[in-house]
């Protein structure tokens, strides 16, 4: 079977789904209600209503990059300016796990750990797809 440049941007589109997946766990795993008590509830509101945009980004960025693939990977003008803002997207949010955020207090188990390395494997995993349909 002979790996496509479109079936590596459909992967790139189902991964993510399963951020978006993980985004809709992490309130829950970390008790992000607590947390967010304390504010004022302008300030609470405004971080729920970034937190539901970025995930209707998600859905946005997978439906695009699994329904239109074949378009994505064709090389054309447009093509190419999504996939340069995609891979630089993706490239400053793995920047941002990497450097940014400390996890450590929220692996507390097995399958936290599996979902943080999961969800760092997407994040290399995007921008190299991206540049790969970007410069093809």
């Amino acid at each position: 079977m002979r790996i496509t440049l479109s079936l590596l941007l459909q992967i790139a589109g189902v991964m993510h789904l399963g951020l978006m997946a993980a985004g809709l766990l992490m309130p829950r795993v970390v008790n992000m209600r607590a947390h967010l008590a304390a504010l004022p509830p302008f300030v609470r509101q405004l971080f729920w209503v970034y937190y539901t945009f970025i995930g209707l980004c998600l859905v946005s960025f997978s439906t695009i990059t699994i329904v239109f693939a074949d378009a994505v990977a064709s090389g054309g003008t447009l093509a190419r300016a999504l996939c340069v803002f995609f891979a630089v997207f993706w490239t400053l949010r793995l920047i941002v796990a990497t450097f940014v955020f400390d996890l450590r207090p929220y692996l507390t188990n097995g399958y936290r750990r599996l979902g943080y390395h999961a969800t760092n494997v997407a994040f290399a995993y995007l921008p190299i797809v991206y540049v790969m349909a970007a410069i093809q």
